[in-house]
């Protein structure tokens, strides 16, 4: 196959679009379609401070290169980097390293958070014990606190996040499946900025997870490639392979499921306005009297105690 653009050798055929491109082209073709989401997503001002949640794999990590490749002139801005160590044995501290080394070489402030450190637990500690919840239930619960926490802490402006085409699809199709339309009303990128709360954007929206994986291998990234030894039991699971079937059946329906939620999102803003929230004990801003990582974390305390 040649390049559609340029005759020389294609790495990939988009089905979707019937493109071939070439490794230039290509990473050309996913730039401009980031670029395109930032715009859209955020509004960026002198003195702001942008925070990418980076875990080291492919999606992240993709994710804080091009925020710094399209951020790195602009000197008026910060980019900082929040990852989490879940406290896997195994699997996380590799992980570590490679974030850390990049943003050593690119000059990106790098900020470390554990769950030891913030609930005083592990995942190793959870998963035996997370019951008729997955461990990602209460993994997913820990990382939204700990990422807005520091994202707080250091005064950012914006948290971006290494979420993909894929991964918001599942989302449309979990919450639509399971009748849960608030929480559709509160998928990011986040528009309403509640008070506490650092506002999401997702540069990779757009960008499905086979692209981000191409992206990262023909820009020669460096990401950490193993799985989390508890993926199995994240109900995710199931959706990804419906989403992943109607997009082998019908190219393009992954677009086609964000861009029917695009066109609900005005009314479903409109019908589920902003929350009133309060603030937990531990600083957070919550729906109750106290926010869901104080609950699980207590409520899991309490299990390895034998209450």
């Amino acid at each position: 196959m040649k390049c559609d653009l340029c005759g020389y050798d294609a790495v990939t055929f988009i089905r979707y679009n019937g493109a071939h491109l070439c490794a230039h082209h290509f990473m050309s073709y996913i730039e401009k379609k980031v670029k395109r989401e930032i715009r859209k997503q955020i509004n960026l001002h002198p003195g702001d401070k942008i925070a990418v949640a980076v875990s080291g794999g492919k999606d992240s990590m993709v994710t804080l290169k091009l925020i710094h490749d399209i951020f790195k002139d602009r000197h008026d801005l910060e980019i900082h980097c929040i990852t989490i160590d879940e406290g896997i044995e195994g699997y996380r501290p590799s992980s570590i390293g490679i974030v850390k080394e990049f943003c050593d070489q690119n000059d990106i402030t790098f900020h470390l958070i554990s769950f030891s450190d913030m609930f005083d637990l592990t995942m190793d500690d959870v998963a035996p014990l997370s019951g008729e919840n997955s461990p990602c239930t209460y993994c997913g619960v820990f990382r939204r606190k700990c990422m807005n926490t520091v994202a707080n802490e250091i005064g950012a402006t914006y948290l971006a996040t290494g979420h993909n085409l894929d991964d918001m699809s599942q989302s449309i199709m979990m919450n639509f499946v399971r009748g849960d339309i608030e929480r559709l009303a509160r998928l990011g990128p986040h528009k309403r900025i509640q008070p506490g709360l650092i506002p999401r954007f997702i540069p990779l929206r757009m960008v499905s997870e086979k692209e981000s994986l191409l992206y990262a291998i023909v820009s020669g990234l460096k990401f950490h490639d193993q799985t989390c030894p508890y993926w199995k039991e994240a109900l995710r699971n199931q959706y990804r392979g419906i989403v992943d079937e109607l997009e082998s059946r019908s190219p393009g329906s992954k677009f086609s499921i964000l861009s029917s939620y695009d066109q609900l999102y005005p009314m479903l803003t409109d019908n589920f306005k902003a929350a009133e929230l309060h603030e937990c004990e531990c600083g957070e801003p919550t729906l109750g009297k106290k926010c869901k990582a104080c609950e699980l974390s207590e409520y899991m305390k309490r299990k390895i105690r034998g209450q």
